[in-house]
């Protein structure tokens, strides 16, 4: 067991703490444990590369913790009614036709490696950066910005999609293995 494993098991294991807290009307502690999810994501990242401890439960781990923190965290912000549910059924559907796309592809013996594109970590920036908006929302003056984070987060998780649909369907295809990205 890695040190980034660990920071991600971490991250998966802040998920029901954030979902109690933000149910709970707990702004506060919603904020500070989904900041502490959000810089988890980023610090087991740079562990495994600069002290050389990439796995490959790391590589399927990772982008897991990723999406069952935003799934939920876009789920109970749409159930409170903080986001428009729009917005959670994009970000939702996205990753599940991703999580489909990636079984399809082992189910057919597809060899799939997992390496998120830029324009993939550039939306789950985005994902990130919203709910880190929304949270904030009663201790800083961000209300004028809210509604170019929903657009920006929905035009990203629209794009990002796409590529990856389309790139299941050229390794569908092209009848090769191949990186899903």
């Amino acid at each position: 067991m890695t040190v980034p494993n660990l920071i991600t098991i971490l991250r998966i294991i802040l998920v029901p703490i954030l979902i109690i807290y933000m149910i709970n009307n707990r702004p506060l502690a919603s904020l500070i444990v989904f900041i502490i999810a959000s810089i988890s994501d980023a610090l087991d990242g740079f562990i495994a590369r600069v002290f050389n401890q990439k796995s490959t439960l790391g590589a399927y781990l990772d982008p897991l913790a990723d999406k069952i923190l935003l799934m939920t965290a876009f789920i109970t912000l749409a159930v409170l009614k903080m986001i428009p549910s729009w917005l959670a059924v994009l970000v939702i559907s996205r990753d599940v036709i991703i999580l489909l796309g990636v079984m399809v592809l082992y189910l057919t013996h597809y060899s799939v490696k997992i390496h998120p594109s830029l324009l993939s970590k550039a939306t789950t920036c985005m994902q990130i950066a919203t709910v880190l908006v929304v949270l904030s929302k009663g201790y800083l003056n961000i209300q004028p910005i809210e509604i170019y984070s929903f657009w920006l987060a929905g035009i990203f998780t629209i794009a990002s999609g796409l590529q990856y649909i389309k790139a299941g369907m050229i390794i569908l295809s092209k009848g090769v293995n191949s990186n899903f990205a």
